[in-house]
């Protein structure tokens, strides 16, 4: 599986666009509106506006904010994890691979190189596309005999032959 960085800013998550759902359902009531309405305007039930709006009387629009996830915190640090990058972008040849493809066992092994952590494939999975941003690449197979400018010619000239059915 070979790895490449993503130049898509990606989405809000869930959480995000819940705690934001939150904040807009305390806006909204602060102007007035009804809880049905609001449930109506953000796609949810009158029950969860008047359970944000218990929670925001109660401890004002943060207490609506997300809260950070709890848990196990990363095996990487910030700084690690900026080290494990910079030795990805030097490409796969430059750390003793023949290929210069990315794949979650060669990621590892230069992660546990450059850092002295050892991490499973799941959190060589979530370091790559969680914090560093890159996504999944599959090359494309192609045949070694392969002649671009063989097909561009065919499909040029005798596809569109083929094409009208002469």
């Amino acid at each position: 599986m070979p790895f490449k960085p993503s130049s898509v800013v990606p989405p809000l998550a869930r959480p995000q666009l819940s705690g934001a759902r939150r904040v807009r359902a305390a806006e909204l009531s602060g102007q007035g509106r009804s809880g049905a309405e609001i449930a109506r305007m953000l796609g949810v039930s009158e029950e969860s506006v008047r359970r944000w709006r218990r929670v925001w009387e109660e401890g004002g629009a943060d207490a609506l904010r997300r809260r950070p996830a709890t848990g196990r915190p990363p095996k990487l640090d910030d700084a690690q994890a900026g080290r494990v990058r910079t030795a990805l972008e030097q490409g796969a040849q430059a750390h003793g691979f023949e290929a210069d493809l990315w794949t979650l066992e060669r990621v590892g092994l230069v992660a546990g190189r450059v850092t002295g952590v050892v991490l499973s494939r799941a959190s060589v999975w979530r370091l790559l596309t969680g914090r560093l941003g890159w996504s999944l690449q599959r090359p494309e197979r192609r045949a070694v005999e392969r002649d671009e400018s063989e097909t561009a010619r065919w499909i040029a000239h005798e596809w569109p032959r083929i094409k009208k059915g002469r």
